[in-house]
């Protein structure tokens, strides 16, 4: 996990400050089989904004896996801006505050990652455990994603008959797969709101809604789970071109998935919400669910996904330093604030930035 450390950083002038945040490629067993290297890049210009400004950025330096290495932080400020690098219920973030004149941030972060499949077909390999703490954090609800109440019902339910942490997982993930569907209309990647599509029945939404609910499920089920707020960064080499940007340009290429602790295995990759965008996105009109691509996304994306993609951070309820408003529910694109309040992060031309990846030699 990471450190609690507060690190904080004051860039006067164009000033840029590096910190290296993992061992990188060379200390991963087996390295070169597989993996690649991202920089991503974020450019946040706020000169023109109304008066006093300030912003927070997430960093990429989600802890150190088998599928993906956090390797260099580096970020660049207008002079006279005030930047700290802090931790906010477990999201790691730059800071930022300005007076007048010039207001950019450009952030820059090195990522190592690759493929990963859980290898369900032969005996359980690992023997990972959690820490009584970290089970207790990863048993509890959120705000927005509690784990009594209607959701425990609705789990207890899901998973009544299943023997053992795959199969509990498998009938939640297949139920959340069945009774969800991708919303296009929904702002960004929705609002992870798992309580209100279960008490409204509403059940269309979108990645940071449909991968909370089954990270809520399955925690209410007794099964650690997790959501890990990241974006995509290249496109599919599965031959979906919705699972993947296009171009170089990934402003709008966040995305949330999941994870779930099972006996035997440790962290295990979950994605059903890529199955009902797949179903949604890849085919003028829409694909239905027994047709080849969508299932074989959808028996992938139960213990696997592809590395085009890079985690932030799967914190939750994060109160962002500085500012008078509620928690945000999660902490995945760009948040900044003017005299004239909250800018909406949904809509990058209104809050001014750009996200871009190139993808480096290893």
């Amino acid at each position: 996990m990471l450190s609690r450390r507060r690190f904080t950083a004051a860039i006067a002038g164009c000033a840029a400050a590096t910190v290296l945040t993992g061992p990188g490629i060379a200390a991963v067993s087996g390295a070169g089989e597989g993996w690649r290297r991202f920089r991503v890049t974020t450019r946040l210009d706020l000169t023109d904004a109304p008066g006093p400004a300030q912003a927070w950025v997430p960093l990429a330096t989600f802890e150190a896996t088998d599928w993906v290495r956090p390797e260099t932080q580096t970020w660049t400020a207008s002079e006279g801006a005030k930047v700290e690098r802090l931790i906010s219920a477990g999201a790691e973030l730059l800071h930022v505050q300005w007076g007048a004149g010039a207001r950019f941030l450009d952030v820059a972060s090195i990522v190592v990652t690759r493929d990963r499949t859980a290898p369900f077909a032969g005996s359980p390999p690992s023997k990972t455990t959690l820490s009584d703490g970290e089970r207790a954090t990863y048993l509890s609800g959120s705000t927005l994603a509690p784990v009594d109440g209607l959701v425990k019902a609705t789990a207890d339910r899901i998973t009544a008959g299943a023997s053992g942490d795959v199969a509990k997982a498998r009938a939640l993930y297949e139920w959340v797969v069945d009774n969800t569907f991708r919303s296009a209309p929904v702002p960004g990647c929705g609002d992870g709101n798992v309580l209100r599509m279960l008490q409204t029945g509403q059940m269309g939404g979108k990645c940071a809604d449909i991968n909370p609910l089954f990270v809520a499920l399955a925690r209410a089920a007794g099964l650690p789970a997790r959501d890990l707020y990241g974006v995509r960064v290249a496109p599919s080499r599965l031959g979906y071109a919705s699972l993947g940007p296009s171009t170089t340009t990934i402003t709008k290429s966040q995305h949330c998935r999941a994870e779930v602790f099972l006996d035997g295995y440790g962290w295990t990759a979950m994605d059903p919400a890529d199955v009902r965008k797949v179903m949604l996105e890849e085919a003028p009109g829409g694909l239905t669910m027994d047709q080849p691509k969508v299932q074989a996304a959808r028996a992938r994306l139960f213990g696997s996904w592809e590395g085009n993609w890079i985690p932030f951070n799967t914190a939750n309820d994060i109160a962002l330093p500085g500012s008078t408003r509620s928690p945000e529910a999660f902490l995945m694109y760009p948040q900044a604030e003017t005299a004239a309040g909250r800018v909406d992060c949904y809509h990058p031309d209104a809050v001014r930035y750009t996200i871009t990846s190139e993808e480096l030699a290893i």
